[in-house]
């Protein structure tokens, strides 16, 4: 029987207009609590698949016939066939192409902006695994900033809208996903950038990327300001697009802040983090346009999908923003942490250079959510 199949970017268009889907998760409990596909008006049934080699004839009442139904597991395989299944009982029903693997890789680019002189910024939003990169284009050239290891898509993308890819940055050394940074730029010939201070045990060349470095894209006005904002990683840097935009890298989210101890170091960085949020961005401009690296909840999202809000708005909403005692920022930011991502000491060493791993083994490093975040 041929099942209906529904791709990881019909999921997400779903989520980003708020349509209403039943999902039917048919992995593990524990896997399906730690990490899930999440909208606003999503319901859930989570049911081992295991639990349904007998048939599916128990929960057939438990299953709505008013809505979109899709069934969803690690790979995409047991899912099709507890569709077949479903829909032998008559329900219609769709599986998840490449299940959460698929979804935990997808990329979906959204357009944030307009840059002086016709320029553009886009947002690469990785719905799944809540990682946010960005391409910056202006007059046939593009940088790209924080990359995933899914190059593609921004190769893709960059040959669509007619741009060349000349830079590629990272604000930091990632320990949460394996960064595509070098191998973009290898790919297309263009200079990478890396924070130095993220940079001393890499075992490849790199442009050192300083505080106050301007970089231009295309032949306009529009400048790449790094800014030193340490506390996530020693090394970690922000940039002014345009004058417009803020890219925070993992130093502060739409909803929380970054956290400062993925290289052991939180007790040393607590201070590093606290000055650049409240003092570095407290001199920024407060009509700046904050994008992040990262989203942690679904409620981040704006209407079209984007993830974005003005600096002065998250000096009055974010909570880590508005802790004026300084013991109990430092109790935050290094007590009340969530568990850390999954194997965070290997993928820094894959993105130091010092070890590779096989593609399936990356994927299976990266799955779950985004932990970068302090809330």
């Amino acid at each position: 029987m041929t099942v209906n199949t529904m791709t990881a970017k019909e999921v997400t268009e779903k989520v980003f207009n708020k349509e209403e889907i039943f999902i039917l998760d048919v992995r593990n409990s524990s896997d399906f609590t730690d990490w899930k596909i999440e909208g606003e008006n999503f319901d859930f049934l989570n049911v081992p698949y295991f639990d349904l080699l007998d048939g599916v004839e128990r929960i057939l009442d438990k299953v709505p016939t008013d809505k979109d139904v899709l069934v969803v597991c690690a790979k995409g395989r047991s899912s099709i066939m507890v569709a077949e299944m479903l829909s032998e009982a008559g329900l219609s029903v769709s599986s998840l192409e490449g299940g959460m693997n698929a979804w935990s890789e997808h990329l979906e680019p959204v357009k944030v902006g307009d840059l002086k002189g016709g320029g553009e910024i886009y947002q690469f939003v990785r719905i799944g695994k809540g990682c946010l990169s960005y391409m910056v284009v202006s007059n046939g050239e593009a940088a790209v900033i924080d990359a995933t290891r899914m190059t593609n898509i921004y190769l893709e993308f960059a040959n669509r809208i007619g741009a060349k890819i000349t830079h590629v940055f990272d604000t930091h050394l990632h320990a949460d996903h394996i960064s595509g940074g070098r191998k973009l730029a290898e790919k297309t010939n263009a200079t990478y950038w890396l924070p130095p201070k993220d940079a001393t045990e890499v075992t490849f060349d790199y442009q050192s990327l300083e505080d106050g470095n301007e970089v231009a894209i295309g032949t306009t006005s529009i400048n790449m300001h790094a800014l030193y904002s340490p506390g996530h990683t020693i090394g970690s840097t922000s940039f002014i697009v345009d004058e417009k935009f803020l890219l925070t890298g993992d130093i502060l989210f739409i909803d929380s802040i970054g956290r400062p101890d993925l290289a052991g170091l939180a007790e040393d960085w607590v201070g590093d983090l606290r000055e650049s949020l409240y003092t570095r961005y407290k001199e920024l401009s407060g009509e700046l346009i904050v994008l992040p690296g990262h989203f942690t909840i679904i409620d981040e999202l704006n209407a079209d999908g984007s993830v974005s809000e003005k600096l002065s708005t998250l000096f009055e909403t974010n909570h880590g923003l508005n802790i004026e005692d300084e013991n109990a920022f430092r109790k935050l930011v290094t007590e009340n942490l969530p568990s850390q991502p999954n194997a965070y000491q290997e993928i820094r060493e894959i993105n130091m250079g010092k070890i590779e791993q096989e593609i399936e083994k990356q994927r299976e490093m990266e799955i779950g959510p985004n932990r970068c975040a302090v809330r």
